[in-house]
């Protein structure tokens, strides 16, 4: 039976939604105040310290010695070169255009997977993967972009990065909740940006409020109170919803970015992003046609869009486990 529309976790899953596409135009208003350096480091602290002080009523417990090493590998990508790569890109690069190339994420690390870990690469993952970054391509070249810039490909960047943090997650899903390795990349993710403590303290001195309003909000709604709605939503509700609502979150953040900001995304751009994510929706059909006593033999989904914002990314097995979905 379907879930009812305003029952708390359908409630939940579209607050995540909301609050991972709001982050895209959120990071305009946070670098023209603070910058690059400054904005990473702000965000990924503040939602370290929010998932950190929330930990023990979630019972996220500690994770073990041995899977240290993974998780400061997610730390660094999915957290900290993510932040700092994305904020980077969108210096230049339209906060809904953004959304569209980092929607690509579930493309690398299915193509991970398929080189580490001897998953099969279907007929529909190949097509779909072809499909995702002729997609992104489209959103790159588009004229209302300027053509394709350094900036467009720091946002591709991004989303590599984000792509091998889904990959590096899949371990650690088979021991730990989704909530758990969002919090403990997070903590990771502060670790590796404490070089940039020198550049924020000098930006916040002299920053507006507006970008600093920015930056709490980055923190603690989409990367923290974002991980932890999306964490509930995904335990209640069919991974097809969950999977089916990821889809959502370019389309949103071109929404948000035209009231937030007045950006216009040009037609190219718009037909460009379709491509991507229906490229996407083929490749996370693949595990659709495998019988159920493969399906389960199979590894966990990765957590993506992150933290995504958490967040992930950016899509199977257990409703408990979240999907793959595209960060911020």
């Amino acid at each position: 039976m379907p879930p009812r529309l305003a029952s708390p976790h359908v409630l939940a899953l579209a607050g995540t939604v909301v609050l991972w596409a709001s982050a895209f135009p959120a990071i305009r208003v946070g670098i023209d105040g603070l910058g690059v350096e400054a904005l990473s480091f702000l965000r990924i602290v503040i939602a370290a310290v929010a998932l950190l002080v929330v930990a023990p009523a979630a019972k996220v417990r500690l994770p073990r010695r041995r899977d240290l090493p993974m998780i400061a590998l997610c730390g660094i990508t999915g957290i900290t070169a993510y932040q700092i790569l994305l904020n980077w890109g969108e210096v230049e690069v339209a906060a809904g255009t953004a959304s569209l190339l980092i929607a690509i994420a579930p493309v690398f690390s299915v193509l991970l997977g398929s080189l580490f870990l001897e998953e099969r690469l279907s007929r529909n993952i190949i097509l779909g993967s072809i499909v995702a970054i002729a997609g992104a391509a489209i959103v790159s070249l588009a004229k209302g972009t300027g053509g394709f810039t350094v900036s467009a490909l720091i946002v591709l960047a991004a989303a590599m990065v984000q792509g091998i943090y889904h990959f590096a997650t899949k371990p650690l899903l088979r021991r730990y909740t989704g909530l758990e390795v969002a919090t403990y990349a997070m903590a990771a993710g502060t670790v590796f940006a404490l070089p940039l403590v020198p550049a924020t303290w000098h930006a916040t001195l002299h920053a507006p409020a507006d970008a600093l309003a920015a930056a709490v909000y980055l923190g603690l709604l989409p990367s923290a109170f974002g991980f932890v709605i999306w964490a509930y939503a995904v335990a209640r509700l069919p991974l097809a919803a969950s999977t089916a609502a990821l889809y959502l979150v370019p389309p949103v953040a071109l929404v948000i970015s035209f009231i937030w900001l007045g950006e216009t995304p040009h037609p190219v751009e718009l037909a460009g992003g379709a491509v991507s994510v229906a490229g996407v929706i083929l490749i996370n059909r693949r595990k659709q046609a495998q019988p159920p006593a493969e399906t389960r033999a199979r590894s966990r989904p990765c957590l993506t869009y992150a933290v995504c914002a958490s967040s992930s990314t950016s899509p199977h097995t257990e409703p408990s486990r979240p999907p793959r979905r595209p960060c911020t």
